[in-house]
Order: C-alpha cells, then sequence, then structure tokens
C-alpha cells in the first residue's frame, strides 16, 4: 500500500509540475540601453505589460550603452541567442536596416500576430524615419526625441537676465553666458551629444544639408556638408565661447547633463529625454525653450530631426515569441500608456492620439516647455530636415566627438576639424556603400 501511495504522489507531482509549466508565460527578452529614471520607465512598463495578462512575460535587461548593446546583439544574433527585443539608437537606424535576415519588420510582425496597426496613427516625423521606401515599418518607435534648450532661472535671476524666456537666438546665448560668467557662474553653457545637437540637429533647424541625398535618406551614396560656411560660423562661435569660459565642453554623450541637473551649468542643449532626470532631480527653477537659431539665415528656424530609439524585432524566434512581442508593442502604444510616458521622461508621444490626449489633460500648460519637443517635430519639414540616416553612423559620430574636442581645447581650427570631419566621415560612407551593395 505505502508504494502505491508514493507512486500515486509521484503521478501527482509531475501532473503538477507539468500543469505550472504548461501554464508558464512565454518570456520575451528585451535588451536595452535606458539608465537611471528612464531604467525604472522601462522596469515599470515591462511590469504594468505582464501584470496587464498571463501569457506573456517582458523580461527587461539593461546591456550597456547603445554602442555596447548593439555590439552585443550582433555576438549574440551571430551564436543564436539574440534577445527578441532590441533598443538601436537612430544613428544605428541604417546599419539595421541593412542587416538582412537579422530583423523582421515590425509591420510584418504586427500583421502575422493578428494585432491591429496602422503606420498613419503615429507622428509622420517619426514612423516616416523608421519606414524603408516601399512603405513597410521596419522597427518600432520608442523612446522618440529631440533635441531642445535647458536653462537654469534660479541662475538667470542671480544674473539679472529674464527668467520668463530663454535666449532665442545664439548671439542672445552669448550675451546671457557672459552675464551668467560676470555673475560668477563657471559653466555658462555646455552641451550634450555634441554631433547631433551641434551639427545634425543644427542643420536641419537652419534648413541646410546636412549630408547630400536628402541627408542620406535617398541613397547610400550620401556624403556630408557639415564644413559649409554655415557650420564654420556655428563651430568658431562655439570656439570664441570656449575661449572666454562662456561654453564648457563636458564629455561625450549625454555625460555633460550631469552638470545641468547639480546646478553646475546653467544652459544646456540636449534631449527631450532629459526632462524625466531635471523633473526629478533638479532643486532649481528650470526652462524648456527651443533650439537657439541665427535670425539671419532663410528659413530658419525649420524643424528637429528625430532623435532617441526604436525597437527591432530579431528574427528566429518562435511564433508565441512573435505573438508576445506584438501583444507588448500594441500595449505600449495605447494612448493611455503613451500619454503617461511622455508626460515622466520628455520623449515624444509616437501617436497623433498620445499627444491629443496629454493636451486634452492640461499638462502642458500646467508645464510649460514640455510642449517643445514635439511643437519642433510637426512643423512642415523639407528636404534638408526630414531626417538622417546614413550608414557606419556610430563611427561618424565618434569622429565628430574626436574633432570637436579638438577645438574646443584649441589644438585645430574650426575649419580643419570640419574639414576632416568630412574627409574621414566620407571614407565611413564609401566602406558603408561598398559592404551593402545590392
Amino acid at each position: 500500500m505505502r508504494f502505491k501511495t508514493l507512486a500515486f504522489v509521484s503521478v501527482l507531482a509531475a501532473t503538477v509540475a507539468g500543469t505550472a509549466q504548461a501554464q508558464a508565460p512565454t518570456e520575451i527578452q528585451w535588451w536595452h540601453s535606458m539608465v537611471a529614471v528612464n531604467n525604472e520607465w522601462v522596469n515599470d512598463l515591462a511590469k504594468q505589460f505582464n501584470e496587464s495578462q498571463k501569457e506573456y512575460k517582458i523580461v527587461p535587461t539593461y546591456k550597456g550603452s547603445y554602442d555596447e548593446s548593439m555590439t552585443a546583439a550582433v555576438a549574440a544574433f551571430r551564436a543564436g541567442n539574440a534577445p527578441d527585443i532590441l533598443q538601436v539608437f537612430e544613428v544605428g537606424t541604417a546599419t539595421m536596416m541593412a542587416s538582412k535576415g537579422a530583423i523582421v519588420p515590425v509591420g510584418q510582425v504586427m500583421k502575422d500576430a493578428g494585432e491591429k496597426f496602422d503606420p498613419n496613427a503615429y507622428i509622420s516625423a517619426v514612423a516616416g524615419y523608421y519606414t524603408a521606401p516601399n512603405g513597410q515599418m521596419l522597427s518600432f518607435p520608442f523612446n522618440s526625441s529631440t533635441t531642445i534648450f535647458y536653462f537654469n532661472k534660479d541662475a538667470f535671476k542671480a544674473a539679472g537676465l529674464p527668467t520668463d524666456k530663454a535666449p532665442t537666438t545664439w548671439p542672445e546665448v552669448v550675451n546671457a553666458a557672459a552675464k551668467l560668467k560676470a555673475a560668477g557662474h563657471k559653466c555658462p553653457f555646455t552641451t550634450a551629444w555634441q554631433g547631433w545637437t551641434q551639427l545634425e540637429s543644427f542643420s536641419a533647424w537652419h534648413n541646410v544639408e546636412y549630408a547630400t541625398r536628402n541627408n542620406g535618406l535617398s541613397g547610400l551614396d550620401a556624403r556630408l556638408k557639415v564644413n559649409s560656411p554655415l557650420h564654420l560660423r556655428h563651430i568658431e562661435n562655439l570656439a570664441n565661447m570656449a575661449k572666454q569660459g562662456l561654453f564648457i565642453y563636458k564629455g561625450r554623450g549625454n555625460v555633460p547633463e550631469a552638470s545641468f541637473v547639480s546646478g553646475e551649468c546653467a544652459m544646456i542643449n540636449t534631449s527631450s529625454g532629459f526632462y524625466g532626470n531635471v523633473a526629478k532631480n533638479a532643486k532649481f527653477a528650470y526652462g524648456l525653450a527651443p533650439l537657439p537659431y541665427y535670425q539671419d539665415v532663410p528659413g530658419a528656424p525649420q524643424n528637429t530631426v528625430i532623435g532617441g530609439a526604436s525597437l527591432w524585432v530579431m528574427s528566429g524566434k518562435k511564433p508565441a515569441e512573435y505573438k508576445g512581442v506584438a501583444k507588448f508593442f500594441s500595449f505600449i502604444s495605447t494612448p493611455e500608456v503613451q500619454s503617461a510616458s511622455h508626460k515622466r521622461t520628455g520623449y515624444l508621444p509616437i501617436t497623433t492620439a498620445a499627444y491629443q490626449l496629454t493636451e486634452k489633460s492640461g499638462f502642458y500648460k500646467e508645464n510649460p516647455g514640455t510642449d517643445v519637443a514635439v511643437t519642433q517635430m510637426i512643423r512642415k519639414v523639407t528636404d534638408k530636415s526630414r531626417g538622417i540616416r546614413l550608414g557606419n553612423y556610430v563611427q561618424i559620430r565618434a569622429i565628430e566627438d574626436e574633432e570637436l574636442e579638438q577645438v574646443w581645447n584649441g589644438k585645430k581650427s574650426a575649419k580643419e576639424a570640419l574639414d576632416e570631419i568630412v574627409k574621414r566621415a566620407d571614407e565611413q560612407l564609401e566602406r558603408f556603400q561598398k559592404a551593402n551593395k545590392g
């Protein structure tokens, strides 16, 4: 009798284990590069989705900077264990588009899963950037951002500057920086993501080409044009500010953002996605404003271009995993989730419905300046301001950093640096073109 009981218990245990296994949710691996408050946001999105249903479980994993996560994903893909979802910054878009066989277009993923998906529901400037020439959406817009201007109102007040509006032109930025320095401020102005803010967005904002072939959107044979008279004028202006202690270079990428949050630097050009950090951690009154421009440039200001990142679906996964990915994308596309994310982070609401919901809620009136990123992006665009999509863009950004740093420390003239950026970047573009012919 004892053996029969043990046998029954064993069968029962196996049945329970099998049932539990059958009911275990399908895990969806999501690699990302969000840090600090934005990492908290990503984790909360996954948690909300996981709690909303029982079939799928999103597992977000921080894999380092955008550069590092892309490198890790390439290695993982070759080894056969890539994540289901990979967050890739806009700089890597052309590279991902050229990675035939590595990704599954998001439009196809949504269609195969039977999920409602209308590319026209997304803000055109956002959706258009991640759409192939044949009209198919390749990746899912996620943390879409653009460059804006932040200023420390307390520092402005102490320097005798108006606090109700930021400088609107670059000469006004110089004058404000001079007054801040005279008032004892050691870092009047800084910039994060210098290539993005001072060359790429600067070009679109002034309606001038950053690169030929519609900034690379019309072909792989694009070449850089950042040594134009206007670009030269701007970099020389920043170099003069650096010499006078009005512009303090604080490092690459988003490293300079910490100097604004701490109150060390009074003005900064950086991503709209920096808002969540400022709102949570700044101990002073601050303002958000459009980018400065040169008022004598015809057509300026125009519109800014997309930054941030999108979500790419990797190939070689099981149907159940793709279904879970599609369900998750549908979830984070809902106006309610999108609006809440926009309010929390400063990233753009990726759908028109989310923007309208945010506006209707009174958020923009209660938080002046939080609509700047949206209004900069939804202006009528031109062929020179639709966006920038270049091969080997990661390497080009590194070249921009290296050469601009030589200007800020006085080792190169603006002209020498810009000419070298064009020369070195064009070599990268030629290499990418040859590697992806046909």
